[in-house]
């Protein structure tokens, strides 16, 4: 009988040992899981925050390459000015000899600028054969309305084709092409054409088409210019040029950032930035690399101007009058020195319906494909030789 009561005691502290037991496992278990809970929201805040840094260092890579490229074009465009700049040396100084070291009047110096003049002008006809301006305009012919209110009608301005090019709007990613100018004339609207998709949407009406490419400015950030194969369809190259803080180059068309322009001696930009927002700049490039060969500041002013366009390395600058329904070339620019707005003849445009929202030149028709309030205009020019002013 006196066993019983030792029995139970044991039993009772053998209950007592193994909950004491349990209790500690549970504890230690529950640390166990707080220590794992903790290292989990360690790691998810580890991993958001090397996300964090991935993204912050893919965006400064960006930028930096960014920065590369705008590095690259302006060192190719000095490169492509010094070089320049020395073969005018080298031609200057094979035409005139060495000056000798007295004083001179005030008639001699002014005939040793003339003579320069006269010899820059000999050496552009030696560079080119092209040395036309506009004279006057012959005639206006309305073809059909079209689209919205703005956008690019134009032939490619390279090669002697039939084929016309629609550019309907300023913020679009797709070209409407017709087999020739009937074609366009009698379709209702744009059925009569063929789609082709851009890659990247253009921005503003400074397209053009030039040797089967199409020519435009992108929709970013950088004004990216677009070189697209249209026969492949594909992007062969872009480039953004070497300026910054990009103004809109025509006030009454804010939609354009940049007007590109074909002539006979190629591809230009037209454009204007912050640093010189009151007057227009304009630009030479190279059609195959989209390098910039020279640039120019213009005294052309960019209020009340609508549109500009460049005939054999003359820029003219279109703007509204105060007269209803009329714009006139207002501004010449050439790159040669050869005339100025004081010597070119007044250009009137005959009665129109709004602003023209672009104007491209055709060198091998010697017309001006206008795009004026939804019509699509073609403009008959008369020119005459530069020379034929100076005399």
């Amino acid at each position: 009988m006196r066993s019983l009561p030792l029995v139970l005691t044991l039993a009772c502290l053998a209950a007592a040992q193994h909950q004491a037991l349990i209790d500690y496992l549970e504890r230690r278990l529950q640390t166990i899981e707080e220590r794992i809970s903790l290292w989990q929201e360690q790691t998810v805040r580890y991993a958001s925050e090397l996300r964090d840094l991935k993204q912050q260092m893919v965006s400064q890579l960006e930028a930096l390459d960014k920065e590369k490229e705008v590095l690259r074009v302006s060192l190719d465009s000095v490169g492509t000015r010094v070089d320049r700049v020395e073969r005018e040396l080298d031609y200057l100084e094979t035409q005139t000899g060495a000056q000798p070291c007295v004083d001179v009047d005030d008639k001699l110096i002014e005939q040793q600028v003339s003579l320069v003049q006269e010899k820059q002008r000999s050496k552009y006809y030696q560079l080119s054969d092209c040395g036309d301006m506009i004279s006057n305009i012959k005639a206006m012919k309305i073809l059909k309305r079209v689209g919205g209110s703005k956008g690019v009608w134009t032939k490619d301005t390279g090669v002697n084709s039939g084929q016309v090019y629609i550019f309907n709007g300023t913020d679009e990613d797709t070209i409407y092409k017709f087999a020739s100018v009937q074609d366009f004339t009698r379709s209702t609207g744009l059925t009569l054409s063929k789609k082709l998709k851009l890659p990247v949407a253009f921005q503003g009406a400074g397209q053009v088409v030039y040797n089967h490419f199409a020519y435009y400015v992108s929709q970013s950030e950088d004004a990216k210019i677009v070189k697209f194969d249209l026969s492949n369809k594909t992007i062969t190259d872009s480039a953004i040029l070497p300026f910054q803080d990009y103004v809109p180059v025509y006030t009454l068309n804010s939609d354009t950032l940049i007007d590109l322009a074909v002539d006979e001696e190629g591809l230009w930009a037209i454009y204007a930035t912050k640093q010189s927002d009151r007057y227009i700049s304009l630009a030479k490039m190279d059609a195959k690399s989209l390098d910039i060969e020279q640039m120019w500041d213009t005294n052309c002013p960019r209020d009340n101007a609508e549109a500009g366009f460049v005939i054999c390395g003359t820029l003219y600058v279109v703007y509204n009058t105060q007269q209803p329904g009329r714009s006139r070339v207002q501004c010449v620019f050439d790159v040669n020195g050869m005339i100025s707005s004081d010597e070119a003849p007044l250009v009137y445009f005959p009665k129109r319906y709004g602003t023209h929202a672009s104007l491209k030149y055709n060198p091998q028709e010697a017309l001006l494909y206008a795009w004026d309030d939804g019509y699509q205009i073609l403009y008959k020019l008369v020119m005459k030789k530069k020379l034929e002013l100076l005399e």
